[in-house]
Parts: C-alpha cells; sequence; structure tokens
C-alpha cells in the first residue's frame, strides 16, 4: 500500500514494541523479525514509537534511528505511522517534522500530559503540529494515560482539519465514542485503542483498531476487523469474544511489560525493559503463560 493510502486505511494497525538488547540498546535485528512477522500476517499497518514502543524512555537519537529503520525495513508494503507525541508542544512539533522527514507516511500525536492544558491550549498543542507537517495526523486520546482527555468539541475543531485524519480512541468510554462517532465522514476515522472493545467501537463506524494485541495475533487482528467491515458479524464477534482472555493478560501488567514478554515466549525477542519499567511477577507471568497456551500461542 503506498503512502498515498495512508489517510484510507482500514483494519489492524500495529502498535509494535521496541526490542531493547541485554545491554540496553535498542535490538534492530529483533525489530527487523517484527516488521517481517507482521507484514507476512497481513497487518494492515505499522505504528511505531507509540506507547508500547517505550519510547518514552528513548532518546531523540534513538527515535529517530528506530523510525527511520522502520520506514527503510517496511518499504512501502504497509503504512508506517510514527508516535511523535510530547507533552511539549514544540518537542512534538519537532519529532513530527524529523520524522515526517525520514519517511513516516502519518503521525500519531498526544494530549499534553501531566500539565493538561486548557480546552484553547490542548486545541492549539494538536493544531501546531497538523498546520506545520504534510503528513496526516491522528490524534490520540488516552485519559488514563496522560490525565486529560479530548473534548468532544475540540475532537469536532480538529476533525475538520485538513491535516487531521482521525483519532485513536483508548478511553474505554463507548458514550464518548459515540459522539465522536458524529464526525466520522471520509476525511476523519476513529481507530479503537483498546482491544477489548474493537467491534463496539466498530459498530460505532470506527474503521479498525491501533493494537497491542496485534503485536502476537497479526493475523487474527486483521481477519476479525475485516470479516466486520466485509459484514461478516458471526466471525468478527467469535474472534473477538474468545480473544478476551488473552487481551486481559496483555493488560494485566501495564502495557508494554505483558506483551514483550508474550514475545519473548514466542521467540520473537528477549523481554528487556527500561526503568521504571521492569520483569513480571511470576504470578503476573504465570497467568500470561495460560492464556497464551490457551490461545494457541505457545504449547
Amino acid at each position: 500500500m503506498p503512502s498515498s493510502d495512508i489517510r484510507t486505511i482500514t483494519g489492524s494497525i500495529v502498535a509494535l514494541v521496541t526490542p531493547f538488547a541485554a545491554d540496553g540498546t535498542v535490538d534492530f535485528e529483533a525489530l527487523g523479525r517484527l516488521i517481517d512477522f507482521q507484514i507476512s500476517s497481513g497487518t494492515d499497518g505499522i505504528l511505531t514509537l507509540g506507547t508500547t514502543g517505550e519510547s518514552s524512555t528513548m532518546t531523540d537519537e534513538e527515535d529517530d534511528a528506530v523510525c527511520a529503520y522502520v520506514v527503510e525495513r517496511v518499504a512501502g508494503r504497509v503504512p508506517v505511522i510514527a508516535g511523535s507525541g510530547s507533552n511539549c508542544t514544540e518537542t512534538m512539533l519537532r519529532k513530527s517534522l524529523s520524522y515526517q522527514r525520514l519517511g513516516a507516511d502519518g503521525l500519531l500525536i498526544i494530549t499534553p500530559y501531566y500539565n493538561k492544558a486548557n480546552e484553547e491550549g490542548i486545541y492549539r498543542h494538536f493544531a501546531t503540529v497538523a498546520d506545520a507537517v504534510e503528513i496526516p495526523c491522528i490524534l490520540y486520546n488516552i485519559p488514563g494515560r496522560t490525565g486529560c482527555s479530548i473534548s468532544v468539541a475540540n475532537v469536532g475543531r480538529l476533525a475538520a482539519h485538513p491535516n487531521i485524519m482521525g483519532i485513536k480512541e483508548a478511553s474505554g468510554n463507548v458514550s464518548y465514542a459515540a459522539d465522536v462517532a458524529g464526525f466520522l465522514g471520509p476525511d476523519f476515522k476513529m481507530f479503537s485503542g483498546n482491544d477489548d472493545m474493537v467491534l463496539p467501537l466498530m459498530s460505532l463506524g470506527a474503521s479498525g483498531v491501533i493494537s497491542v494485541w496485534a503485536d502476537v495475533q497479526p493475523a487474527l487482528v486483521h481477519e476479525m476487523c475485516r470479516s466486520y467491515l466485509e459484514g461478516d458479524l458471526e466471525r468478527a464477534t467469535q474472534i473477538q469474544v474468545a480473544a478476551i482472555p488473552l487481551i486481559r493478560a496483555l493488560f494485566c501488567e501495564v502495557n508494554p511489560i505483558p506483551v514483550k514478554e508474550a514475545l519473548a515466549q514466542m521467540g520473537l525477542i528477549e523481554a528487556n525493559y527500561r526503568m521504571p519499567l521492569c520483569p513480571m511477577s511470576d504470578a503476573a507471568r504465570a497467568r500470561l503463560v495460560e492464556a497464551m497456551k490457551g490461545a494457541g500461542l505457545i504449547a
């Protein structure tokens, strides 16, 4: 899919982890394996440097290197979205321009966590970036992590911006998503940011999911979204409901700790983290392993 198709993307976009080696450096060899695994499994798009990618603990140089590597390895086979969010608007702008220069097809930009800002400040935070870049932007609403939400009124204002193509909605609030659905159309899409709520949001008009679950079952998440979009609601529902135990296990500790452990159990990466993230507790790991066995991911 060429980059020009980023505005029409539907289905499963994986929120890709960033593998680290035992010495703490980025493991680019493992990153390449993950990218190839995703694309061969039918993933519709790749998000790098998002929450799941641990970019909050990475340097600017590392962020740029990962973005450049992902773009080069993907080589236009699917769209690449780069998470350029920051609570500092100028930092988010600088990152966004850098990732655009490195070849990203789109950007994921987040609310200003910690300092929060007032209504106008949150609007200007997003609009500043959208005004300055030439690639499409996706808003990221995840108040459980940021401490602030994009108001429905601000979503409406921002949806009208020609360079804002959609929203990753991860509040877990279906009522809020229903309000946002009023702004959906050819030029503004919604993607579920919660793996356990993909079909409920798609029933409101969402185009798919930006998914942690897809890190470990990319083909299945793609199939679920495609089944729904093609009218096979029975198959889509079957996949969503059957996956709930695994999804719960993937979030039994803070993301991306469990999903990195799951990928390590599958032999794709080493389960290495940067502080303050650290390995799972034994009890949580046992729960995850049991769910992975139930899902047929490991023996």
